[in-house]
């Protein structure tokens, strides 16, 4: 539990004298008495390693830091129904908590300690049910005000501190995330040498989360995307249900959660083992972007220098396959480019797929640095139009990996996937 208890600690160090309160993420119905499966706040699980629901953190800040923790209580006959909890006292001991109180005192103890503290720090319009609590709360305050009682004066969104946090991975997260990415690449293997004409979406579908189960990831980071042919030109396609025809292409979004940090691998291949003329074209395009996005992650550089890199490349391979008219610099400047890859070339990654950090300070895109965990993945999607050739209409293209940013360069988490057309094609050449 050193990491979690060293990150409070930081947390702590840098906010001035006030009280942090933090819930996690409440448990939600599916259908009738049935539950989704329980997914923790990240932010609350970054500070504290604590996965049960009905759990609120609580840090004060300043000269005499304290650490809390509200949980539900002990409850023998709930465990057979449900399963283990750690309760109040094992909760504190095992997580390294200065102290841990029923969930059900909440309300009464929150109260006393928001007492002449000058600020809360919270997590500002992510629930309302906890932003009329903490009105509650400060009423409550507000009303020993005669007894001489002074209740906070400032409410600080605390989740711009967290955030700037989780976006530098320490050691231990990437461990983890390095099991993520091995898992992942297995997967996606997987799935590739499944794939034949004929097959369903789902049935890659199915080969992907086998593999992550029997590797120990018990849930998908995200709704799988397994996209054939024309599917592939929608983004966020997840209906996963149509037949694949021979000569088509695959292209998987994929990603497992361990430890509660996410994967996240594209690979596009065609069904039959073989790229087409056209296809092939295509591809190398995103490939020869994805290389130069490579070139620009280093520390040191901006973010923005990742995706602009990516997409000169990609503008250009569109004029080359007389997809577009004009010089490059017309392109880029029109945005006419944008008809085939509309997206950026990566997010951050991390407790969330989509994870947490700003990608600007200031008004300019941030500067890389070590630690920084990102997705590479640029893409290439020709949807019918007037001005697309037959031949390369519903192609749809994205590769993404997987990398964080190191003292030199960076290390990869996701390289053991085939990626280039040779790799693909060998790879499934095994099938």
């Amino acid at each position: 539990m050193q990491p979690y208890a060293q990150r409070r600690a930081a947390l702590a160090s840098q906010l001035a004298p006030g009280l942090v309160i933090l819930p996690t993420s409440p448990e939600l119905n599916r259908n009738a008495d049935t539950a989704f499966p329980y997914r923790f706040d990240s932010s609350f699980y970054y500070l504290s390693g604590f996965a049960e629901p009905e759990s609120v953190l609580v840090l004060v800040t300043g000269d005499a830091p304290q650490s809390i923790l509200f949980c539900r209580e002990k409850n023998l006959e709930r465990e057979i129904w449900d399963g283990y909890r750690y309760g109040p006292a094992a909760a504190a001991e095992t997580f390294g908590f200065d102290a841990a109180y029923p969930i059900e005192e909440l309300d009464e103890r929150i109260v006393e300690l928001m007492k002449n503290q000058p600020r809360v720090y919270f997590p500002l319009g992510q629930d309302k049910v906890w932003d009329a609590r903490l009105s509650g709360w400060l009423a409550g305050v507000r009303a020993f005000t005669r007894a001489g009682i002074a209740a906070p004066g400032e409410i600080v969104e605390v989740r711009d501190a967290i955030n700037e946090m989780r976006l530098f991975k320490d050691e231990h997260e990437l461990d983890i995330m390095r099991r993520a990415g091995r898992i992942n690449v297995e997967a996606h293997k997987r799935a590739m040498r499944f794939a034949r004409p004929g097959v369903f979406e789902y049935e890659l579908e199915a080969e992907l989360l086998h593999d992550y189960y029997r590797q120990g990831s018990r849930f998908p980071a995200y709704t799988s995307i397994v996209a054939g042919g024309a599917n592939a030109c929608v983004l966020h396609y997840i209906e996963n249900n149509a037949c694949i025809a021979d000569g088509a292409l695959v292209l998987i979004d994929a990603g497992c959660e361990i430890g509660g940090y996410a994967s996240d691998i594209t690979r596009t291949f065609p069904v039959n083992g073989r790229f087409s003329p056209a296809q092939k074209a295509v591809y190398e395009i995103t490939l020869a972007a994805h290389e130069a996005a490579q070139a620009e992650s280093r520390p040191g550089n901006s973010w923005g220098a990742v995706h602009d890199a990516a997409t000169k490349v990609l503008a250009q391979g569109m004029l080359d396959l007389k997809l577009l008219k004009g010089s490059l610099d017309e392109v880029l400047e029109t945005g006419s480019y944008r008809q085939f890859y509309m997206h950026r070339t990566g997010h951050w990654l991390g407790l969330d797929v989509h994870d947490a950090g700003a990608y600007m300070k200031n008004g300019a895109w941030r500067t890389l640095e070590p630690g920084m965990a990102f997705t590479i993945e640029p893409g290439f999607y020709i949807r019918p139009a007037d001005n697309v050739p037959a031949e390369f209409e519903n192609i749809g293209v994205r590769i993404e990996d997987n990398v964080v940013i190191t003292g030199t360069g960076f290390e990869w988490l996701t390289d053991d996937c085939p990626r280039s057309v040779a790799d693909i094609e060998a790879w499934m050449a095994g099938r």
